[in-house]
C-alpha cells in the first residue's frame, strides 16, 4: 500500500505524515473513559501499522506517556514524538471538566520533561510544546521560554512549540522562537484560521488538533456547540456521499496551511476510516469555497490574527 501523504513540518525539515495520533485517548480513567492496557496497545501498534508518524501527548494525559513508552518505546525510530511541558508535576487529574495545574519555572518544566523522557523510554522528544497558551509573560517571567530553548540547544527536545489559542497566538507568533504550533481548527471551529495562516507564513509547523470537531453526529442526535453550529450550515448538498464527520476530516486536510491533522481514538476501525479519509484528498475547491462562503454567513468565521 501506498505510503500516507506527507508535508514537511515548517522549518523542521521533519515530514510527517498529514493525519498524527492525539494520544489523549489513552489517559483512562478518571479524566476520560476507561481504556484497557490491550486496547492501548492494539491501537498504538495500528497507528504505526498504518504509517502514521506523528503522536502528540502530555504529562497531563493520565497514562498515556506510558503507555507510549511500554507499548511503542522499541519502535521509536518509526514516529516523531511531541509532548507538553508546564504541566504540574505530580498533581492529580484535575476533575471532568477543569483544566489541571500547570507552572512554568524552570524547575517544574525540567522535572516533567524528565519524566515524559522516562516514561516513553527515549532519551529526546522531537516537540516540546508549552501547554494551554500561556502568555509572553508568564514565559518569560520565570525562565520558562529559557530553560525550554536550553532543552532544544542540548538535543533533549530537538524543536520547541506552542499548543495556542487566541489572543496569545499573536505574541507567539511574533516572538519568532517557536518552531510549532498546535491550533484548535475544524469547519464549525474556524476561529484560527487567519492565525494558522500567519504562523505558516513566519515558517512554523502547523499541528491541527480538533480536526475531527470532537466527534461526530450519530444517528441524527447532534450534541456540543460545534455540532450546534454544523446545525445552522445546510451543506447537505455538498456531501456527495459523504458523512458529516468525512466532510469536517476532508475539510480540514484541505485548509493548504495543515502539515499533520492529529485525531485521537481508541478504535482501530475508526482510525482506519481516518486513514482512508485523507486518502480521498482535498475536498474539490469549489466545494471547499462553498463551503467556507456558507459557513461564513452562518457565522462560523475566522477572527482576525
Amino acid at each position: 500500500m501506498a505510503e500516507l501523504p506527507k508535508r514537511q513540518l515548517g522549518r523542521t525539515g521533519l515530514q510527517v505524515t498529514m493525519l498524527g495520533y492525539g494520544a489523549m485517548e489513552l489517559r483512562g480513567a478518571p479524566r476520560g473513559r476507561d481504556v484497557t492496557d490491550q486496547q492501548a496497545e492494539t491501537i498504538l501498534h495500528a497507528v504505526l501499522d498504518a504509517g502514521i508518524n506523528y503522536i502528540d501527548t502530555s504529562i497531563d494525559y493520565g497514562v498515556s506517556e506510558e503507555r507510549i513508552g511500554r507499548y511503542i518505546g522499541d519502535r521509536r525510530s518509526d514516529y516523531y514524538l511531541a509532548s507538553k511541558c508546564g504541566c504540574l508535576v505530580g498533581a492529580p487529574p484535575a476533575p471532568r471538566g477543569q483544566t489541571s495545574p500547570h507552572v512554568f519555572t524552570r524547575d517544574n518544566i525540567l522535572k516533567g520533561v524528565e519524566q515524559s523522557l522516562v516514561r516513553m523510554r527515549t532519551d529526546h522528544l522531537d516537540v516540546l510544546q508549552f501547554h494551554i497558551s500561556p502568555s509572553r509573560q508568564t514565559l518569560e517571567k520565570d525562565g520558562a521560554l529559557e530553560t525550554v530553548l536550553e532543552l532544544k540547544r542540548t538535543g533533549t527536545t530537538r524543536f520547541v512549540g506552542m499548543s495556542g489559542t487566541l489572543p496569545n497566538l499573536v505574541d507567539h507568533i511574533a516572538m519568532g522562537v517557536f518552531d510549532v504550533f498546535q491550533i484548535p481548527y475544524s469547519a464549525v471551529e474556524r476561529e484560527h484560521e487567519a492565525v494558522i495562516a500567519a504562523a505558516a507564513r513566519a515558517g512554523a509547523g502547523i499541528v491541527i488538533r480538533g480536526g475531527a470537531a470532537k466527534g461526530a453526529p450519530t444517528e441524527g442526535k447532534h450534541e456540543g456547540v460545534q455540532w450546534d453550529r454544523w446545525q445552522k450550515v445546510d451543506l447537505r448538498d455538498l456531501l456527495d456521499g459523504m458523512t458529516p464527520m468525512e466532510f469536517v476530516l476532508r475539510f480540514a486536510f484541505t485548509h493548504p496551511d495543515l502539515h499533520t491533522n492529529i485525531v485521537g481514538t481508541i478504535n482501530p476501525a475508526h482510525l482506519q476510516h481516518n486513514v482512508e479519509v485523507l486518502r480521498q484528498g482535498p475536498l474539490p475547491a469549489d466545494v471547499y469555497d462553498e463551503a467556507k462562503r456558507r459557513l461564513d454567513v452562518a457565522g462560523c468565521t475566522p477572527r482576525d490574527a
